[in-house]
């Protein structure tokens, strides 16, 4: 009764939002941090690393998967308990500008990353791994402002509108540095046949290494609005209060887990979902770099591409989201995940689903065989795809979770976002090690879009 009683105060004192610049500002959060996940994680510097800085792809794909295994381990550990903490404390905006420094600074710390240099492997898969901490971190409590922003009919439309814009925010980055920093060392020029601005060195990939600077000053830049016009939570007591408080209502919100059943069958749900698409988005780039031979600037058309369908199918998704609820959308975008993956690991270069056809050839235009457009199409449904998976999954759990304990929900989201996400990398990096073969390292995909759709089914929206 204590808790109905104090989620009516919350929802009478809700009923007046924030004007349309501060809503507008919490929407910048996603185009601010997108670049790290566009640049770094999947169409830049990871398949850089794999190819220039790695032994070979294989190696490098596997020693990337590591290192997303150890920063998702420390996700799920913490994501919790600084959720809980943040909810007794009151104030979301502090959380995000500590984690916000960490992704920037991890980020620039990539610059180091020379190529054929073994040396740099250790300290960079480090600054890759805290950068993802940070950038996890920043959008727990980034995602928990959102009750406060717009009144509950209006919330799956927000959401899909934050991951369009961080979509844009993407293409818009990736544009930057393949039409004006990143080179082809063959030619010396850009994808829009520039030279490389501030004289950046084609032969040492300084164009790709600049993603991780761009990243952390993007970051800066385009948060900034939202420390000044979106409002946050009111302080309610001192952090040491708040310690004791958040962990005692964070153990009571577990135990009472098994009696809320829907919550518990979509924590789980989107536990193993996440994981897979996490795993998906990380390994794409690399995976395409060793099965097509794709460099920065072909891999990086091919995230433009991704990203203007996944700004698409965000924007789609959040309105679908609103009419029909988020569980359905939820469901078809996993249909069209689980379709697309099976798919592509029926694509090699030199055949498309069992059907030969002719190879790539050197120098030849770009994505000009048969194989490429077809990966080019799957990819394009797997971005249109993955925007509305989780801008609805955040939607279905707001719809899901007591209001008073959102940001602590937000913390066991990502948490079963994160608690086995160690796992998905992992066995991509095990099974590519142990087979030599990246095509056996992503076939373990298919196993968790399949079971996070079966328990979806037993969420009631």
């Amino acid at each position: 009764m204590t808790t109905i009683a104090h989620d009516a105060r919350i929802a009478g004192a809700q009923r007046t939002y924030p004007p349309r610049a501060a809503v507008v500002s919490w929407i910048f959060f996603d185009w601010a941090a997108q670049p790290y996940f566009t640049l770094i994680t999947t169409f830049v510097f990871a398949p850089y690393f794999a190819t220039s800085i790695a032994p070979n792809p294989a190696a490098g794909q596997s020693l990337w998967g590591f290192a997303m295994a150890a920063a998702g381990l420390a996700i799920a550990l913490l994501s919790p308990v600084l959720g809980a903490i943040a909810d007794a404390s009151g104030r979301r905006k502090p959380w995000i500008a500590g984690f916000g420094t960490l992704l920037v600074l991890a980020s620039c710390a990539l610059w180091i990353g020379k190529p054929g240099d073994p040396s740099v492997i250790p300290p960079l898969l480090t600054a890759v791994a805290l950068a993802s901490v940070g950038a996890e971190f920043a959008t727990v409590f980034n995602n928990a402002m959102m009750p406060t922003l717009v009144p509950p009919e209006r919330i799956g439309r927000l959401s899909g509108t934050g991951w369009a814009t961080g979509y844009i925010g993407g293409i818009v980055s990736l544009i930057i540095v393949l039409g004006f920093l990143a080179a082809n060392p063959e030619t010396g020029r850009t994808l829009l046949g520039f030279t490389p601005l501030f004289g950046l060195d084609p032969a040492t990939h300084q164009g790709d290494r600049a993603a991780g600077p761009l990243t952390g000053l993007w970051f800066i830049v385009f948060v900034t609005p939202m420390f000044l016009f979106t409002p946050d939570y009111p302080a309610k007591r001192p952090v040491r209060a708040a310690l004791r408080e958040g962990l005692l209502e964070l153990k009571q919100s577990i135990r009472s887990l098994p009696q809320q059943k829907s919550l518990a069958a979509f924590l789980l749900a989107n536990m193993i979902y996440t994981d897979g698409l996490v795993s998906l988005f990380a390994f794409g780039g690399i995976y395409a770099a060793g099965t097509f031979g794709w460099h920065t600037i072909q891999i990086g058309t091919f995230g433009i591409m991704l990203a203007i369908a996944g700004t698409f199918g965000a924007w789609l998704g959040g309105k679908l989201d609103d009419r029909l609820g988020p569980k359905r959308v939820i469901a078809g975008s996993l249909l069209v995940l689980l379709l697309a993956v099976a798919a592509i690991l029926l694509v090699d270069k030199d055949s498309v689903l069992f059907v030969k056809v002719a190879p790539p050839l050197p120098g030849a235009p770009l994505f000009s065989s048969a194989a490429e457009r077809a990966y080019l199409v799957l990819g394009c449904l797997i971005g249109a795809a993955g925007g509305p998976l989780q801008a609805a999954s955040r939607t279905l759990l707001i719809r899901l979770a007591p209001k008073d304990r959102i940001a602590q929900y937000f913390g066991l989201f990502a948490l079963t976002g994160k608690v086995t996400s160690f796992i998905g990398p992992l066995l991509i990096g095990v099974l590519t090690a142990t087979t030599a073969s990246q095509k056996a390292g992503m076939a373990v995909l298919v196993v968790f879009f399949v079971a996070g759709l079966g328990l979806l089914m037993r969420v009631r929206d």
